[in-house]
């Protein structure tokens, strides 16, 4: 199992760069766990790639993994409709972490 880390700053100006980062790793044979414990701030734009490549890694029929997520990461996951599709469960209600939540 492989394990990358999404680093602290998951904003519009880096899901080129995540994009990037991520795409070799789409036919990676074996499980991969994506490492979001130091994510701080996230755009939709990065959950966009993020949920591409858990896609086309699924339809590869490769498994990928979160571990470590922040309650930044889980509330925006959760508030966009994308748990299920990142196979996160949807069990964390703290929307402190997120501007603007209402």
């Amino acid at each position: 199992m492989s394990t990358v880390a999404l680093g602290d700053d998951l904003g519009i100006e880096n899901s080129t760069e995540l994009k990037t980062r991520l795409a070799p790793l789409v036919d990676q044979e074996g499980d991969l766990t994506l490492d979001a414990s130091q994510v701080g701030r996230i755009h939709t734009a990065a959950m966009q790639v993020l949920c591409a490549f858990v896609d086309a890694r699924r339809q590869a029929g490769h498994a990928t993994g979160f571990d470590g997520c922040t309650s930044t990461f889980r509330d925006a996951a959760r508030l966009l409709g994308l748990t299920q599709a990142l196979g996160l469960d949807a069990n964390h209600d703290n929307l402190k972490s997120v501007e603007n939540a209402a």
